[in-house]
């Protein structure tokens, strides 16, 4: 659950990180690509552990709701999954109408 919660982070703080303020941004990268604990960024910034946290949570807060509102990571795993199976039709000679369908979904979310 944790490793999933961190992918879904990193890939929010991927499509998301322009809206975010450089502070944010910053200890999302720390915490979250860096691995560093929250006593080390609150170390290297000079503030308290809590404050760190407090930060971190509302920032993954603001990321769940620009995904809610935009859904740009949600699409990406739709696009992705789109293309798996078209790979797949395309490997196992299926028919130009299937292949052709799977296209057709891409477009759709575009």
């Amino acid at each position: 659950m944790l490793l999933e919660k961190t992918t879904r982070m990193n890939f929010l703080f991927d499509f998301y990180q322009a809206l975010l303020t450089d502070k944010q941004r910053s200890y999302m990268q720390l915490y979250y690509l860096d691995d560093l604990s929250l006593g080390e960024i609150a170390e290297s910034y000079g503030v308290s552990r809590q404050a760190v946290y407090d930060n971190i949570r509302r920032t993954e807060a603001m990321l769940e709701e620009y995904e809610e509102k935009l859904q740009l990571f949600t699409k990406f795993q739709q696009r992705q999954q789109i293309a798996a199976a078209l790979t797949t039709a395309i490997e196992e000679n299926a028919s130009k109408g299937e292949a052709l369908r799977y296209i057709e979904q891409l477009k759709e979310w575009d």
